[in-house]
């Protein structure tokens, strides 16, 4: 590092730290010297503290009633400039796996159904570094959440996360309750948290969106799950509107932009999209409205009589006909049908993916879609 000189005032370690992490990437084979920078750990910490943007999505089809799960992991850049999805980030790991949950470059997967030792991998796919830990309660449909804050939880010596394991119980009263396993990589366990938050809703979609240490999962009613990680408290956030004020039921999903909690909802009125302005009085704030009719306007050539195919909502299969997938820094991964579309919002502007079945198996049932923002942080230890 001697021809850097300081790196703390040295110009290419200032002007590097800026880059976007895609950039960077690129340029560790620049030269060993280049390399030998954006991989030291301090010129990590630092770039890692700089705001990431999204870099694209990952989606994993699901069997619904069938016990082996689907293999085949896709992703979907941010800018599609159109061509094949990518299909082997993942090959990697040591066996095929299924996403659990994804933060600030961070994966959290699992050991696929059926499986001779049941796993769990928290890795970063852009450095290919992974971390093995036993799974003591596998469960296909076991909900796990992946908290990790490069401000906080990343130094010179070590990358620290948590894993949020979420159960649902009922008491003799048959009333429904969540409560909250969680793994520290600090000290390499598990405890139970003493907070449970009773709810009668099931948990739906995203898999834990992280925010300022707290996590937030949608349920199947017009509630929004929320853990803060450090404080172990829990509690329930009330939809910006109730589904009952609408003709049919709304498709909607969560999602994180500029640090804040976003509520993204699909309906016969059109695309609405809020954010969480207070956690205290849980007040939400209208930040885009756009009726279907002006949708189909903008994108002609993607629609066709869409107001008229929301309001009959279903396919053939019984899959919302129009659905709301992830959203994150402002752009919404979006079904409509069988064809899949990134739309940047703020830009009003629509990219077509493909047809839901160049994904791989065909089944509409719920996707795991996980929003990615690259990271240098590594999980070995580089001592």
């Amino acid at each position: 590092m001697e021809k850097f000189g300081n790196l703390n005032t040295d110009i290419h370690f200032d002007v590097l730290s800026r880059l976007p992490t895609k950039n960077l990437a690129e340029l560790m084979l620049v030269s060993k010297g280049w390399h030998q920078l954006i991989t030291d750990l301090s010129f990590i910490k630092v770039q890692s503290q700089r705001i990431q943007l999204l870099s694209g999505f990952f989606f994993q089809q699901r069997f619904q009633w069938c016990r082996e799960d689907i293999e085949t992991i896709n992703y979907i850049p941010v800018k599609w400039e159109g061509g094949e999805l990518y299909k082997k980030v993942f090959d990697f790991l040591p066996q095929d796996v299924v996403l659990l949950a994804s933060c600030n470059g961070l994966f959290c997967c699992r050991s696929c159904f059926p499986f001779e030792q049941p796993t769990l991998f928290v890795c970063n796919p852009l450095n290919k570094e992974w971390i093995k830990l036993d799974w003591a309660e596998p469960g296909k449909e076991k909900n796990i959440a992946l908290a990790f804050d490069p401000f906080h939880d990343f130094s010179d010596n070590s990358t620290n996360f948590k894993l949020v394991r979420v159960s649902q119980s009922e008491n003799e009263q048959e009333e429904l309750y969540f409560s909250f396993d969680i793994y520290s990589s600090k000290t390499k366990r598990w405890k139970l948290s003493k907070e449970i938050c009773w709810c009668n809703s099931n948990l739906y979609k995203n898999k834990g969106v992280f925010i300022g240490g707290i996590l937030h999962w949608l349920t199947d009613a017009d509630q929004i799950l929320t853990f803060n990680v450090d404080n172990e408290l829990a509690w329930l956030i009330s939809a910006p509107l109730p589904a009952v004020e609408f003709n049919s039921a709304p498709e909607s999903c969560i999602g994180e932009s500029q640090g804040s909690l976003h509520y993204i909802m699909v309906s016969e009125e059109g695309l609405h999209v809020w954010f969480l302005e207070d956690y205290f009085d849980f007040t939400w704030s209208l930040k885009h409205c756009k009726t279907l009719a002006e949708m189909e306007q903008e994108h002609s050539q993607f629609f066709y009589n869409l107001e008229r195919r929301v309001k009959l909502r279903r396919t053939v299969d019984d899959s919302p006909w129009m659905d709301p997938l992830a959203f994150k820094d402002g752009v919404l991964l979006l079904r409509v049908s069988n064809t899949i579309y990134l739309y940047h919002i703020e830009r009003r502007k629509m990219d077509q993916v493909c047809d839901i079945s160049k994904f791989g198996t065909y089944s509409l049932f719920c996707p795991t879609v996980l929003p990615y923002s690259m990271s240098l942080v590594p999980l070995l230890s580089k001592a």
